[in-house]
């Protein structure tokens, strides 16, 4: 039975509970039932009646939906998280069905209570409308760079004031053409109505256009990272991340307008800046969503230094070691990923100059073939105004019968007619720049290693210019495609930030997977370093606690006490995270005084 004042902490630290006393908290937690439910235990079905609604004490379950091929998983919850508010708020059916993948503990909510409590506190609706607005547009859009296991908690666009502010230009533009048909009326010309027309036509285009740009922004948080995804359709299309982990603070701006409108700025400030998502609805619900995100980033942290302490002492002790199951990394997303589906040309091209190339962990990257076409563009224009100068000649010379290109000479020989021999001759700087312009264009590569980013730009014959910096230096990334032939052919910049400098990788194929190839690397790199180092840490503070409870009863003031490893663990572990900046220099009796003195605060408790 879980105990009132856990759930009462357990609802603190839900965004949806924010602005509710202890006391609230306390009433909330009676009200809940809770359900303890074995691994493969179906909840509610899709089209069920709304019961109630439910949030994860403990545990882990999918969120599915029906398709032609089994069952779509929508998404992954976890402890903290919850589900069914949606139907409870639209009065429908169940959308989606939910069962549990591991032993899992439910808090349960009736129709009655839920009900009962949204009118009870009526500054709650805001924060559930914020989650039931993120899922919904989460379900509506898909993400090709989501990762397996990382679920959108927060997704919203800007607000719709502002599509109407932007609307406004458009809007106010239509009095052009109605002063033209008003002059066309009275002055009966039709000139001025073709004008109109085409002035009319020309407006909608363009408000249809900043439309759809307004609905191509989004502001998104998963369980990993920030993202600001902005497009501008044909000129721009960019998308800024940073870790859960690099945050520093989230912030929330609102003036007089917002405040009246609920909407406001959300200032996430990270490492390197701020990530900023703009007339976002209900600001102040957003906010606190997002920093429950990065509360819960801390405190996985946290709790998996807790659990590696633990398996450290256990090793020592001679107990078995628990290892928690690995979560997948965000995916590299490599631009062949739909290659079934792009054309011959796109193929061979692709694989002739051989954009990206992987061996191993390293991955080599080069300029998009249309900078090499931009490269040879001159010498290629008058290198085809020489072959048809050539072609030409030689048409030329066919067609005259006073003329040949190989003139027969009076001592048996032939001589080939000169300007025809002199082309090939004029085409050959032609060439050699070409040639010049090809090996610029590969000596020009961008490295992603595990350990390492590198920009490699070597001329022909000439220096070598190489910029490099440690992966897990990287503190965010951020890509963009600029301009119509950006999208036609998927190709951008990735911008790199580390430390007070940028790396830029300039003209890549598919810059979202060059994002994902850097990203992923980077966490496994930063993943690795943080445990290389943390287990020299826990391999040094295990051998002194293994050591305290093998000599526990020296140490013990009352000589009854017995000590066993299993129960030791964790409170050894829980010791050993607090005293790992404990200065042991003066040996194991100092640091067994400490031991002691804490044994003797818990009242006789097993050390």
């Amino acid at each position: 039975m879980i105990e009132t004042k856990q759930v009462v902490n357990f609802l603190d630290k839900i965004h949806l509970f924010n602005g509710l006393k202890e006391a609230d908290l306390s009433g909330i937690a009676a009200q809940l039932e809770e359900r303890r439910l074995p691994a493969d235990t179906l909840i509610f079905e899709r089209g069920s009646k709304p019961d109630g609604f439910y949030m994860i004490f403990k545990g882990k379950v999918k969120v599915t939906r029906p398709s032609d091929k089994g069952e779509d998983i929508l998404a992954w919850l976890i402890t903290g998280d919850y589900f069914g508010e949606e139907a409870l708020f639209e009065n429908r059916n169940r959308s989606a069905s939910i069962r549990t993948v591991e032993d899992t503990t439910i808090l349960f909510l009736s129709r009655e209570d839920f009900d009962a409590l949204i009118k009870r506190y009526s500054k709650l609706e805001p924060n559930f409308q914020v989650a039931i607005k993120s899922r919904k547009l989460a379900r509506a859009t898909r993400f090709k760079w989501l990762g397996t296991n990382e679920v959108v908690y927060f997704i919203a666009r800007r607000h719709k004031i502002r599509l109407y502010q932007v609307l406004l230009a458009p809007f106010f533009s239509l009095i052009i053409p109605i002063l033209l048909f008003a002059w066309a009326i009275l002055s009966g010309a039709t000139t001025p109505v073709a004008v109109g027309v085409i002035l009319t036509v020309a407006i909608i285009l363009w408000a249809v256009w900043v439309a759809i740009d307004w609905s191509n922004d989004y502001y998104i948080v998963t369980n990993q990272r920030v993202v600001w995804v902005e497009r501008v359709i044909g000129i721009y299309d960019s998308r800024q991340e940073a870790p859960l982990t690099t945050l520093l603070s989230v912030g929330v701006e609102t003036d007089v307008i917002g405040r009246a409108l609920d909407y406001g700025h959300i200032s996430v400030r990270t490492f390197v800046g701020n990530i900023r998502f703009e007339y976002v609805d209900h600001p102040d619900q957003a906010g606190e969503l997002i920093r429950e995100l990065w509360e819960r980033s801390k405190s996985k942290g946290t709790q998996a230094q807790k659990d590696a302490m633990k398996n450290a002492i256990r090793a020592k002790l001679g107990l078995p070691i628990v290892k928690a199951p690995d979560e997948p990394l965000p995916p590299i997303v490599p631009e062949d990923k739909n290659i079934n589906k792009k054309g011959l040309l796109w193929i061979v091209l692709s694989n002739l100059f051989k954009l990206r190339t992987e061996d191993g962990g390293t991955v080599i990257y080069h300029k998009h073939w249309i900078v090499l076409l931009q490269k040879v563009a001159r010498p290629l224009i008058f290198f085809f105004i020489l072959l048809g100068l050539m072609i030409s000649r030689a048409w030329n010379l066919a067609q005259d019968p006073n003329n040949a290109l190989f003139e027969r000479l009076e001592t048996g020989g032939f001589r080939p007619d000169t300007i025809f021999v002199t082309i090939p001759l004029l085409m050959l700087p032609f060439i050699g720049w070409m040639v010049w312009e090809y090996i610029d264009w590969n000596n020009d590569i961008f490295k992603v290693t595990p350990d390492e980013i590198m920009d490699i730009d070597k001329k022909p014959l000439g220096n070598e210019e190489r910029r490099a910096a440690q992966i897990e230096n990287i503190l965010s990334t951020e890509y963009k495609r600029v301009g119509l032939l950006g999208y036609l052919f998927n190709y951008g910049t990735v911008f790199i930030s580390v430390g007070g400098t940028k790396l830029s990788f300039q003209d890549v194929l598919d810059p979202a997977g060059v994002q994902a190839d850097i990203n992923r690397r980077r966490m496994a790199r930063i993943a690795k370093k943080n445990d290389e180092s943390a287990n020299v840490e826990r391999e040094r503070m295990a051998v002194w606690l293994a050591a305290y409870h093998q000599n526990a009863s020296e140490f013990t003031t009352s000589p009854s006490r017995t000590h066993t490893a299993e129960d030791d663990v964790t409170r050894l572990t829980m010791a050993g995270l607090q005293v790992e900046d404990v200065e042991l220099d003066g040996g194991m009796e100092d640091y067994a005084d400490e031991m002691g003195d804490e044994s003797a605060m818990d009242g006789g408790a097993a050390g």
